[in-house]
């Protein structure tokens, strides 16, 4: 297989995705049952954070190590990027001592111009623009939860930020109906808007979006770098809270997801992570296992 980067979910077909989310349930229940498989011995990932993590560093990290190989992190202090070096000439380098390069920053470009020059692997570990890998870990959760998302009607509700970005690539690629439940001036990417507009749509009610629901997934209000809009986003947003009222308005088998880290009595109520209804760890857990399955698919020729 030609060398091929993981940028967007767009990135990949409708066959592909599947294919890797049913790898990742997989590899989940073969790695609950003790099962050694170490397809990346002697593989080494770089990792290289511009913005903090907690979930996606420990995922890609423990994912190598579970594969047989090994991780490098690189932070802004760590590496000639944060002193000005071009990234083109950075993605040269790099590319030429390890074998995929995992990359979590701001500007999409950022990451374009990198995969450009890179001879090997490039994955989105976050940008402004997408995020990718988590509705890797979504899909591979509903899909766990509740079996094809195909026909199904999800819901965003808040911010049309990076992850609602990338359920807009999603619903295209799995052929489910997206509703955008976001105050004015807050939607999501205009151009990725008007190429969807078959299967996505905004309704502006929270409560009038959410009907007959089987998905609802939520966001933090004001994402990494956003910090000094909280105030006037949380006026904003203020009727766009999940709660366990706002649940009961969908679908009596409809699943909740948020990425985390959450924001209790912000954009969930207290006590909406542990709702029935919930699925939030599950979708946290599962960053490991369908990462692990990215790997394999953009490694291994699997």
């Amino acid at each position: 297989m030609a060398l091929r980067h993981f940028l967007t979910l767009k990135d990949l077909n409708k066959e592909e995705l599947v294919q890797i989310i049913e790898r990742a349930i997989t590899l989940k229940k073969n790695h609950k049952h003790g099962d050694i498989y170490e397809p990346l011995k002697n593989r080494v990932l770089a990792l290289i954070f511009e913005k903090s993590s907690t979930r996606t560093r420990v995922s890609f990290e423990s994912g190598m190590a579970q594969f047989g190989g090994s991780s490098l992190f690189l932070s802004p202090r760590d590496t000639q990027l944060g002193r000005g070096e071009p990234i083109e000439d950075s993605a040269k380098v790099l590319s030429r001592m390890v074998d995929a390069v995992t990359i979590r920053t701001f500007e999409h470009s950022k990451l374009e111009s990198f995969a450009a020059n890179s001879s090997v692997p490039v994955i989105n570990a976050l940008t402004d623009d997408y995020h990718p890998c988590q509705l890797l870990a979504d899909m591979q959760t509903y899909h766990e939860f509740r079996g094809s998302i195909e026909g199904k009607k999800v819901v965003w509700v808040g911010d049309g930020n990076n992850m609602c970005n990338s359920f807009i690539n999603a619903a295209e690629l799995l052929e489910f109906n997206l509703v955008i439940a976001s105050p004015e001036g807050y939607d999501p990417s205009q151009h990725l808007l008007e190429a969807s507009k078959e299967r996505v749509k905004i309704i502006r009610d929270p409560k009038q979006a959410i009907l007959g629901a089987d998905l609802v997934v939520t966001d933090v209000w004001a994402s990494m770098g956003q910090e000094e809009e909280q105030k006037q986003r949380e006026e904003a947003f203020r009727q766009y809270q999940v709660s366990p009222e706002l649940m009961a308005l969908a679908k009596s088998d409809a699943l909740f997801m948020h990425c985390l880290p959450a924001h209790r009595g912000e954009e969930i109520s207290h006590d909406m992570l542990d709702h029935p209804t919930s699925v939030v760890w599950d979708e946290a857990e599962n960053r490991l296992h369908a990462q692990k399955a990215l790997l394999e698919f953009l490694l291994c020729n699997a």
